[in-house]
């Protein structure tokens, strides 16, 4: 009876280590609301204001699987399963993937860093979008991020990547990124840029000591509309008003930021080229700074300044400001408001004036002003929750 109940507590133990080896954990985001935005193109194109339902602005609703585990030695094996959804309608995101947003499984180690392989973020996101932008450090979000995420600061997410992401070495973190193009089509001179052969690469290093950080990144798409290397639709970018199929996207960003008590201070510069496959590129330069404080450890105010400006085939200018204040119910859920204006100058080619947009291509608007008008307003009122 003795060796019984000795061999039973002898598996017991075995069972629990086993278990404490290895772990799943399902979290996500919901994040919906109701939206005011002003000069919406209309119908027959001029500009009318539009009350909605909103999803997705301080951060895109999602849920996913985590996982771990432990193989010794200070090894592990990791893997995301990430899902996008829309709230308000029960619909997948990013073009219906079941796992849009993240896939990947590979191997940490705890002195070195970690390698991983399937459907990833770049640095220009991990790095610049998530530390050192209005949109990463507020919940203004979606709605702070620049032109349908043209310099890859929140959707950047790359095929059939392999990556590397180095530990924490004394402040410093550093990686690398290539996502192959897994196409046999010929990416000499194609005339379409959805027929050819796509391919990406990033980079980006991270420096931190005590209340400062300064990060930069690099990502450069190959046929960016290529919808098998990257979900960014570039063909309606703002700077450009027209349809253009582009044989490259080049994106490189500087960004800083400073904590001083219950302050948050931060500034950002991306440059990005965008060059067709035929005719002349696209310079696009955003300029950000912003700065947030929390009044108590629920009630935070945030406020953020972008300039951007196109040079080359298109010349134009945008400047917007966005304003956000967040009130934590607890850990997990909060409301929030916020407001965002933009203005716009500049002609195109074709005598058209430019026009506004606020949003990324995730965000709830995402619609240009009408005909004619140059500026635009949206309000919001939201609630977050996370699990």
């Amino acid at each position: 009876m003795k060796k019984k109940i000795l061999t039973t507590a002898i598996l017991a133990s075995i069972a629990g280590v086993a278990h404490a080896q290895s772990s799943v954990t399902l979290y996500g985001i919901i994040d919906a609301g109701v939206n005011y935005i002003s000069n919406v193109k209309n119908a027959t194109g001029g500009s009318s204001h539009q009350y909605s339902y909103g999803d997705g602005v301080a951060q895109g609703s999602r849920w996913g699987l985590r996982g771990t585990e432990d193989l010794g030695g200070g090894l592990k094996a990791i893997f995301v399963l990430e899902n996008g959804f829309n709230s308000g309608n029960g619909t997948a995101g990013q073009g219906g993937a079941m796992f849009g947003r993240q896939a990947f499984v590979g191997l940490t180690q705890s002195n070195i860093g970690s390698l991983t392989f399937g459907r990833q973020y770049s640095f220009s996101t991990d790095i610049l979008g998530s530390q050192y932008s209005t949109g990463g450090n507020t919940v203004s979000g979606n709605w702070a991020y620049h032109f349908n995420d043209v310099d890859q600061l929140t959707s950047s997410r790359i095929n059939n990547a392999v990556k590397f992401q180095s530990v924490n070495f004394s402040g410093f973190t550093f990686g690398g990124l290539y996502g192959f193009s897994n196409s046999t089509s010929f990416a000499g001179a194609p005339t379409t840029a959805s027929t050819a052969s796509s391919r990406a690469y990033s980079f980006g290093a991270n420096y931190g000591y005590g209340p400062f950080s300064l990060g930069a990144a690099y990502t450069n798409i190959t046929y960016p509309a290529n919808t098998t290397q990257s979900t960014t639709s570039i063909a309606n970018l703002p700077a450009t008003q027209t349809s253009v199929a582009l044989h490259g996207l080049r994106s490189f960003g500087v960004g800083g930021r400073y904590i001083v008590g219950p302050a948050t201070l931060w500034a950002l510069w991306t440059n990005t080229l965008l060059s067709p496959i035929a005719g002349s590129s696209t310079l696009y330069n955003a300029y950000e700074a912003g700065g947030k404080y929390a009044f108590t450890p629920a009630l935070t105010a945030g406020l953020g300044y972008t300039y951007s400006r196109t040079s080359g085939s298109q010349t134009a200018h945008w400047n917007q400001v966005n304003a956000s204040v967040d009130y934590a119910l607890s850990k997990r859920t909060d409301v929030y408001g916020l407001v965002s204006y933009q203005d716009a100058s500049g002609t195109l080619p074709n005598g058209q004036k430019v026009q506004a947009q606020i949003g990324d291509s995730n965000s709830s608007i995402y619609q240009p002003s009408g005909t004619g008008s140059q500026d635009q307003v949206a309000v919001r009122v939201g609630i977050r929750h996370k699990f």
